[in-house]
């Protein structure tokens, strides 16, 4: 989490007073790039920020017209910001993960379609198969598509892949042994089920859960 919304207000008001008398395109380069200063601050600490409300109230004070908050209001809902700010920095960044893993799953589970396999593994089948059953010691031959919970393709086949299920993650294992030949299913795998706290280098970060697009094409 970036400073305090305080301490860029602070930031921007002695850049301004420390300002020496400049002509009128520097004067106008100068509020311009304090404008951005402020906007780039305020996008990282505040990215639903309501900016006309915010514009309203700058114009307003550095006109200096009466204000629609009054002041206890202002100095009210501030310190409430700063204090926001101090619990997330104090929250450990593993708590933070797993809350947005969870209210991700809850999302993907409650969509139209979606069953769950066992361990928190979520499916949807887009196409029906026929064939038989890899076995959990088995080998399959797959086509597939992996992608972050943003949507970001993190690994895709370029053409069918063979794979030992003994080798892959957990997830694909427990699912796959449930998809008969033949068949193509999305898959949400939770992290506990993929990466876990270790993640995969600078591909997958620890507790991130994973989306797959599977079609199984053979089994042995």
């Amino acid at each position: 989490m970036p400073r305090s919304f305080l301490l860029t207000l602070l930031c921007i008001a002695c850049a301004t007073h420390a300002a020496p008398p400049q002509s009128p395109q520097a004067a106008q380069d100068l509020a311009y790039s304090l404008g951005a200063s402020l906007g780039e601050r305020l996008r990282e600490e505040v990215p639903e920020l309501q900016l006309q409300a915010l514009i309203d109230g700058l114009r307003t004070a550095y006109e200096g017209k009466p204000l629609v908050l009054s002041d206890e209001r202002i100095k009210s809902i501030l310190a409430a910001h700063q204090a926001q700010i101090e619990t997330e920095q104090a929250q450990p960044q593993s708590e933070i993960v797993l809350t947005a893993e969870h209210e991700f799953l809850l999302k993907e589970k409650h969509k139209i379609g979606v069953r769950e396999l066992g361990n928190g593994i979520l499916m949807t089948e887009l196409r029906p198969g026929s064939g038989v059953k890899p076995e959990a010691q088995g080998s399959v031959s797959v086509n597939y598509v992996g992608r972050l919970p943003d949507g970001t393709i993190f690994d895709q086949s370029s053409q069918p892949q063979w794979f030992r299920l003994d080798s892959v993650i957990t997830g694909w294992r427990l699912a796959l042994t449930q998809m008969p030949a033949g068949s193509k299913w999305r898959l949400v795998i939770p992290s506990s089920q993929a990466y876990g706290a270790e993640g995969a280098g600078d591909l997958i970060a620890p507790y991130t859960p994973l989306v797959f697009e599977i079609e199984l094409l053979n089994a042995r």
